[in-house]
């Protein structure tokens, strides 16, 4: 066989575990059935501005080991992710904080905050929560509910919220300071350039083919290495033979304006249920951009099929049943590993891929 490793993917988990492979001996080939490297990750370059052309992507983590190995790749700036929310006009500011509450109802002070969000909660407060909207509601109140989280939510998961389970919002961010700061994280940042030159030093002196279809062509594919890194959709792997995992998917209108700045902030999220998109992503703010032109995408969640992108797993309880069969058919495979976002059926955040890929990178290559 000609390589060690023939890896489906060339998104964070495959580039990952890739460089790190070769680092050690490894020869490797990292195929795409995208004409481009980076996955869901990549940007490409328009009117001098990097374009996330897969939605927003803003590096965070608290975990150092990944900041440094990150940083290895690129330099990257001191963005801090602020998201502006449009309901019919009205501007406020995300994650829930004193300025928030401060737009919702003239106040200024955390004990005002908390004693009208208590006020809001005990009026409608549910024991057990049974879905989205019970949830949210115990957690902040019906003003907040009705204005950022109801409207939002059902557009991206194409479901009323008494439809959603309520794990979908266990946890959301209140803070009773004045922080726009979307994220705890201790880093955070996009890198200068774009993100698609982290990939093209990851895969510097790999073999790299593109727009190939793996599992059109597995058996020739899987006759070139002695073990296969899986990245794709883990259902699609064995041809849907006990049925379909769930995705979301995202549609993203591009456009070119003559302005040099059309919202002031890189990210609005439109939360009202009328407007059909979610969110309004300007590119050039994520790099503090100075361009006569601007990059606007609309981004609007749609229900998946098979032609389309999955983004999003729906991580409910009949899906995550299906999945952990295919996962026991997956125990057969054992010249494959199955890794990341889809091969995983799980959301993970950047930091969460590169750490599980150097995870695995542990665990093949025994580096401990």
């Amino acid at each position: 066989m000609k390589f060690d490793y023939l890896i489906v993917g060339t998104g964070l988990f495959g580039s990952v575990f890739a460089y790190e492979a070769t680092k050690h001996g490894k020869k490797c080939l990292i195929i795409d059935i995208r004409n481009h490297i980076g996955g869901n990750t990549y940007t490409k370059e328009v009117e001098d501005i990097n374009v996330h052309k897969y939605g927003a992507h803003i590096f965070h983590t608290n975990n150092k080991n990944v900041w440094d190995f990150i940083n290895r790749f690129a330099e990257f700036n001191r963005y801090t992710h602020t998201v502006v929310a449009n309901f019919n006009g009205e501007l406020y500011n995300l994650p829930f904080n004193m300025n928030t509450f401060n737009q919702i109802w003239n106040i200024t002070t955390p004990k005002k905050a908390k004693v009208k969000i208590e006020e809001q909660k005990m009026l409608h407060k549910t024991d057990s929560p049974k879905n989205l909207e019970e949830q949210a509601i115990n957690l902040v109140g019906t003003d907040i509910y009705k204005k950022l989280i109801e409207g939002y939510t059902q557009k991206q998961w194409g479901k009323p919220c008494i439809e959603l389970p309520a794990f979908i919002i266990n946890r959301l961010p209140v803070r009773f300071i004045y922080d726009n700061n979307y994220f705890n994280d201790k880093y955070q940042g996009i890198p200068i350039g774009g993100y698609t030159k982290i990939f093209e030093k990851l895969l510097d002196g790999i073999e790299v083919k593109l727009g190939v279809d793996y599992l059109s062509d597995k058996e020739n594919f899987d006759a070139l290495a002695e073990k296969v890194l899986y990245t794709g959709t883990i259902d699609a792997y064995f041809n849907y033979q006990l049925g379909e995992l769930e995705y979301r998917s995202l549609r993203f209108e591009t456009e070119i304006l003559d302005t040099d700045n059309y919202q002031g902030v890189a990210v609005m999220n439109y939360t009202d249920n009328e407007t059909p998109y979610t969110r309004i992503i300007e590119h050039k703010h994520f790099e503090f951009g100075t361009q006569e032109k601007t990059v606007i995408s609309w981004e609007y969640p749609m229900s998946w099929t098979k032609n389309d992108e999955p983004y999003y797993p729906v991580n409910d309880e009949k899906n995550n049943a299906l999945y952990e069969k295919y996962k026991d058919f997956a125990k057969s495979e054992s010249h494959v590993i199955f890794g990341g976002r889809l091969g995983e059926y799980r959301y993970y955040d950047m930091d969460q891929v590169i750490e599980s890929a150097l995870k695995l990178v542990d665990r093949e290559l025994d580096k401990r």
